[in-house]
């Protein structure tokens, strides 16, 4: 495969705003886990630690416009009631019966099997992004995608080191893989096929969001408004007949709560935000990547890294350098998608017109 030229690189390499956001996604997942499991309670109401969440993200959102230099007037242009329901209901809505599935499918699998299915996301947000905006992977990037899938493995030691060579899959004299554990059919039913259900939900309403943010050129904090007020309707529908309902009705909202409790809460909203900048300036499938790399920090803030963590950091990088720097080159008159607000049509265009120049200078 022939590497893309400078012209095409320059269309499909991240910019500024999406290495910063990634960046900054990155950490802030890397930090979660441990901020979370400090300062909540296992004992506390899930549901109301998510909606407070809500309510932060729509507060910072508003800040983050208010202080902008564009303002409200530029970021609401053209904005409307349909358009708030049809660009971000379907997608919060999505996220609501991802985080159900994902519940359950907790609830019914041991940690690793829960673990290595909840990876295939990133996968699944490549095919979303397909079938939804018509963008394609080149063999490189879906090769990148791959060994994504075998870093955040890897780096969660459920792929063991020596996996890597071509040596442990030859032995037969090794045992059964450890993280292919046998499964009954309720686990199956109530598990696997839940996980595999959240995680493709995961990439669909990526990719909505990827078209809202980036075909419609929709504002990213906007957007973020918008799925908050549509987050918190369903929340506060869901109230009325959920066991959490019944439990805040019971215990009141604050029951198990901290003053510290509001820091995960924090860093999760910021998250949020994140997530909608990294879609708007690099996209979805660059969003998993992010998230890898979230895991990788996680090892490093506990002290030290194990040779895994260390393996699968390695392959993330080069994952990442393989799926930024041989894109998918459509011909000419394909239709493109919409990336970082110029189409993959006239990049792809230029450069074709370039091997032509090129191709008649030899001839000549």
């Amino acid at each position: 495969m022939s590497k893309p030229s400078s012209s095409d690189r320059e269309q499909q390499t991240l910019s500024l705003p999406a290495i910063v956001s990634m960046a900054l996604l990155a950490l802030q997942f890397g930090i979660q886990p441990s901020v979370t499991k400090r300062y909540t309670s296992p004992e506390i109401i899930k549901s109301t630690v998510i909606f407070l969440q809500e309510v932060v993200k729509l507060v910072l959102a508003v800040l983050g416009i208010s202080l902008s230099s564009d303002g409200w007037s530029k970021a609401t242009a053209g904005w409307s009631v349909s358009s708030w329901l049809r660009l971000s209901l379907l997608p919060a809505t999505i996220y609501l019966v991802q985080n159900m599935c994902s519940l359950l499918a907790y609830q019914n699998l041991d940690a690793i099997t829960y673990n290595v299915l909840n990876q295939t996301k990133t996968l699944s947000a490549a095919m979303c992004c397909y079938l939804l905006l018509g963008k394609r992977q080149s063999g490189m990037q879906m090769l990148a995608l791959v060994l994504l899938l075998m870093a955040a493995l890897e780096m969660e030691g459920l792929l063991p080191l020596d996996a890597l060579l071509p040596s442990y899959w030859t032995d037969r004299t090794k045992p059964e893989s450890h993280f292919v554990p046998s499964l009954s059919p309720r686990r199956f039913t109530h598990g696997v096929i839940p996980i595999l259900v959240a995680s493709f939900l995961s990439g669909f309403a990526g990719a909505i969001t990827q078209k809202s943010l980036q075909g419609e050129n929709r504002n990213a904090l906007l957007f973020t408004m918008e799925l908050c007020v549509a987050s918190i309707l369903l929340l506060l529908i869901s109230f009325l007949k959920s066991d959490d309902g019944a439990q805040i009705r019971q215990r009141g909202f604050f029951d198990q709560w901290t003053l510290f409790t509001i820091l995960p809460i924090l860093t999760n909203a910021a998250g949020g935000i994140l997530v909608g900048l990294v879609i708007k300036y690099a996209g979805t499938v660059q969003k998993g990547f992010a998230l890898i790399f979230g895991i990788l920090i996680s090892g490093l803030l506990r002290g030290s890294l194990s040779k895994e963590e260390m393996a699968g950091g390695v392959m993330a990088g080069i994952s990442l350098w393989m799926h930024s720097t041989y894109p998918y080159l459509a011909n000419i008159g394909e239709k493109a998608p919409l990336e970082n607000g110029v189409t993959i049509a006239k990049a792809t265009k230029a450069a074709n017109a370039g091997r032509r120049g090129r191709k008649s200078r030899k001839e000549d």
